[in-house]
């Protein structure tokens, strides 16, 4: 395994630990939100089976009526970030990975079918180079700060987090 594969997947795992570890709190916005137990939270969050799921659950908690304007502007934004950085989440949890001569993983084939019209599209490819590389750093550094915002608003709502 060349040297580009091992950093590679290095950053794969880190977006994945900081992503699952940031998504978590949302069981904490829920029941923030919704002005439940905790446990009803979880049992809402176990429901819904899809981060986006989850976080349109949120951002529309967020709009109603009843939620502090400051609080629902951080909410929004918290929720926001995490969407963006969910499509790049998503390209390599959904991918396949395609190796070149020097047996290094050169690009993505997305595991998705588009349909268009009479036709049926799939295995979108794209290559992962220095700029990908720098994706995947930049949605790492993000996600921990969402991750620190999430944590920081809950705690000054002396709101419990696990």
């Amino acid at each position: 395994m060349g040297g580009q594969t091992q950093a590679l997947l290095l950053l794969i795992g880190k977006l994945t630990y900081t992503w699952s570890n940031t998504e978590s709190l949302l069981i904490d916005v829920m029941a923030y939100l919704m002005r439940v137990e905790k446990e009803v939270a979880i049992v809402t969050y176990l429901t819904l089976n899809t981060t986006r799921a989850r976080l349109d659950l949120i951002e529309r908690l967020a709009k109603l009526g009843g939620v502090n304007p400051a609080d629902r502007d951080e909410i929004l934004a918290m929720a926001a970030a995490m969407k963006a950085i969910s499509k790049l989440r998503n390209k390599y949890s959904h991918s396949i990975f395609s190796f070149n001569e020097s047996g290094d993983i050169d690009r993505t084939e997305l595991l998705r079918i588009a349909d268009f019209g009479s036709s049926v599209r799939y295995g979108k490819a794209e290559p992962i180079d220095s700029q990908e590389f720098q994706k995947l750093s930049e949605a790492i550094e993000k996600l921990v700060v969402t991750n620190r915002l999430i944590h920081d608003f809950l705690q000054t709502r002396n709101t419990a987090v696990a």
